[in-house]
């Protein structure tokens, strides 16, 4: 059971930094509207931010509920994966600056990013959340909840991955 409680603080932690996220999105849209952004992708929106938030509702009720065992080995190098998918996620916030959002956001005029982890991927935030998405679930072995928020975020990054691409090519020409 002292399992549970600490993954359960795991997810906690997870969840409040998914916070900060929107915090950090917040004011970068605020600064990203006084420079005539464009936003694209609203109707996609909703659903990303019910799947996240069911990826994270669903390893704790998974868990709980479905009374799945804690695997050292199976939890070692998931955590290992999931303090690498944060520490991607953060130096991309970090790199994009003010362009960094949670929702496809363009600025006529400014030029694409290519420092920093997009020097090597052109969507390394994308890679952070699919790797999240299995490290996180899988660390207390919810392998229906990895299954599941997967399936679902492969169809939404499809999606959200071609409406980024023509918002950028759109103001970029």
């Amino acid at each position: 059971m002292t399992s549970v409680w600490a993954y359960t603080a795991l997810v906690v932690v997870v969840s409040l930094e998914r916070v900060a996220e929107l915090v950090v999105a917040a004011r970068n849209l605020r600064w990203a509207r006084q420079r005539g952004a464009v936003e694209a992708g609203q109707r996609h929106y909703p659903f990303m931010v019910v799947l996240h938030g069911g990826l994270l509702l669903g390893c704790i009720a998974e868990v709980r509920a479905l009374d799945r065992p804690f695997y050292l080995w199976l939890a070692v190098p998931m955590l290992a994966l999931l303090a690498g998918s944060q520490a991607l996620r953060w130096w991309c916030i970090r790199t994009l600056g003010p362009q960094w959002n949670t929702r496809v956001i363009v600025v006529p005029g400014l030029p694409l990013v290519s420092g920093g982890p997009y020097r090597w991927l052109r969507h390394p935030n994308y890679v952070a959340v699919v790797t999240e998405g299995l490290a996180l679930p899988l660390v207390h072995t919810a392998w229906l909840t990895a299954l599941v928020f997967t399936v679902l975020n492969a169809g939404l990054l499809t999606r959200r991955i071609r409406c980024e691409n023509q918002a950028l090519a759109a103001v970029s020409g």
